[in-house]
């Protein structure tokens, strides 16, 4: 597969082989898949626009980001119809921190892992109820092993251990995530740095595989892929082709 819509992006043109190559080896379960693997379904297009608002983040996203700009980053991740009424999460010290209780169900926050000691992604995410009820969890235990100074691994191996144990659970029923930022930082790339990510939509396809969607192996598509046929953690990813441009936490 060619880079979406025959740009080179950041990372010229890959098949999607390549791509997987070297995120395979990191894939762990759905705490991290939806940062992990989304870079496999296509390559990053060349957008001055999304590449530009990511790539002003600062390197390492933690707790000194400013209150309000979390918020705003957090919310990004969805329309401001949905997230504004959205329970929100910012970063703290110590791990997550509620700044806001929502009322319709959407839980929104900024996700994030080490690639490397001084390099993070950064994934904002707003969840639905279901997403909120299992796999939410999971996000703020995994971010207050982070701050607390474990390592990727560490986490990954909780995380595993967690839905064998049934601490964890998997969505029981269709529903769907917003990362409709034009500020998604995602890795690990070929080079385990983090790159821009286009705006999409994640939705929670426990135990689906391709046969389901109609192929006999992952998509050879642009806008669509699966993150774990078959496992427990699956989510389908869209990447929508919209005339609308992409919530922005700047412009929101």
């Amino acid at each position: 597969m060619t880079a979406m819509n025959g740009s080179k992006g950041l990372f010229g043109v890959l098949s999607i082989g390549v791509l997987l190559s070297g995120i395979l080896a990191t894939l762990v379960p759905a705490i991290f898949v939806l940062a992990i693997f989304v870079l496999a379904i296509g390559v990053v297009p060349n957008s001055a626009a999304v590449r530009g608002d990511a790539q002003e983040l600062p390197k390492v996203y933690d707790a000194s980001m400013p209150r309000e700009r979390q918020i705003a980053l957090a919310e990004s991740a969805a329309p401001a119809e949905v997230s504004s009424k959205a329970t929100i999460y910012i970063l703290g010290p110590k791990g997550h921190e509620k700044a806001r209780e929502g009322t319709n169900g959407f839980s929104c926050f900024v996700g994030r892992h080490f690639v490397k000691p001084t390099e993070t992604t950064v994934e904002p995410a707003c969840f639905d109820n279901e997403g909120s009820r299992t796999l939410l969890p999971i996000y703020l235990h995994s971010e207050e092993l982070r701050s607390s100074g474990k390592s990727e691994a560490e986490i990954k191996a909780d995380v595993a251990d967690g839905y064998k144990d049934g601490r964890y659970k998997y969505p029981s029923k269709p529903g769907f995530l917003y990362m409709m930022s034009s500020q998604n930082r995602l890795g690990p790339t070929p080079d385990n740095g983090s790159a821009s990510f286009p705006p999409h939509l994640m939705f929670y396809a426990p135990y689906m595989t391709t046969k389901d969607i109609g192929f006999d192996s992952q998509p050879q598509l642009d806008y669509l892929g699966m993150t774990h046929p078959g496992a427990g953690d699956n989510l389908i990813v869209v990447l929508p082709k919209t005339a609308t441009p992409p919530a922005s936490a700047a412009g929101r």
